[in-house]
């Protein structure tokens, strides 16, 4: 029995359906079990409720080999902690009282690093890591920089402006990764539980790319003009916390930001593996996903 949290979000549906694609059991927590497809949601067990709530991983959790974790993005969190570690904590208990074999969650990079305790939702990923790799369960943390898939979230911005915007440096040169290779990693490793221990699975996409080259790719694929703009970082935390986010949060947020442009996701060397096994490029991923999506918008 594998276990789905989030399996409705842009990773987890993903995961689930590799999952029920190998014909292996699956159950999901669920807020609304109505956001599953109809045909998903006759394939699989369904527990209703949040999965920081003890109550309901205890029911989830009970009798599952494996656990695909990732914790929601919480807004309005009092600190990144909490939003993190805080959120895990009841899971990380019943994994240890249930004797779950294998958990794996979705981190960040960042370990090692000099901004690694420093740099907000970096720093409360890596704590909340840590609490998982605790429990006895063997763990993998799929660690990862940004996602292309962040691009959707400004598709009338890029059709009707032409412009992409962050507040990363235009020179900054980053890994970046499609979430659906994200999916293929983490399936992998459920479907497969003959690996034992705590480590990490970097899980970087095929090439390292800065905001301007990544602009110029978009331009090409679209075949519109695009450019990439820089928001001042004390403005971007403004931008946040006038869309509702707390301070905290904006603040992790920032700080997060902060320790890309200076370098935290280069901790990890890139080796050919990375790219055999994350090999979604972001042209492909523009041809494939964004044109679609701007054509619509």
């Amino acid at each position: 029995m594998i276990v789905i949290t989030a399996p409705t979000g842009n990773i987890g549906h993903q995961v689930l359906d590799r999952v029920l694609a190998a014909g292996r059991p699956a159950r999901v927590v669920v807020r609304d079990p109505a956001g599953l497809p109809a045909g998903v949601r006759e394939r699989v067990e369904v527990v209703q409720g949040s999965h920081g709530d003890p109550r309901v991983v205890a029911r989830a959790f009970d009798g599952a080999d494996a656990v695909f974790w990732l914790v929601p993005p919480d807004r309005g969190a009092a600190s990144a902690d909490a939003a993190y570690s805080g959120f895990t904590r009841p899971a990380a208990a019943a994994i240890r009282d249930l004797g779950v074999g294998h958990v794996v969650s979705v981190s960040a990079l960042g370990r090692g690093t000099p901004y690694a305790g420093r740099a907000g939702h970096v720093t409360a990923s890596l704590a909340m890591d840590d609490l998982l790799a605790g429990t006895g369960a063997a763990f993998r943390a799929l660690v990862m920089p940004g996602f292309m898939d962040n691009l959707l979230r400004q598709v009338r911005t890029i059709k009707e402006q032409g412009v992409v915007y962050d507040a990363v440096s235009p020179g900054r040169v980053m890994p970046a990764v499609a979430t659906r290779d994200i999916a293929a990693v983490a399936a992998g490793l459920l479907l497969d539980t003959s690996w034992t221990g705590a480590a990490e699975v970097p899980v970087l996409g095929p090439e390292d790319l800065s905001y301007e080259q990544t602009a110029a790719i978009v331009s090409d694929v679209l075949g519109i003009p695009v450019a990439y703009r820089q928001v001042p970082l004390d403005d971007f935390r403004k931008q946040l916390t006038g869309h509702g986010m707390s301070e905290a949060m904006a603040r992790s947020m920032a700080d997060m930001i902060d320790a890309k442009d200076h370098g935290i996701d280069d901790g990890v060397t890139r080796t050919p593996r990375h790219a055999v096994e994350t090999p979604t490029t972001l042209r492909q991923w523009c041809e494939e996903v964004l044109r679609p999506a701007v054509a619509a918008a």
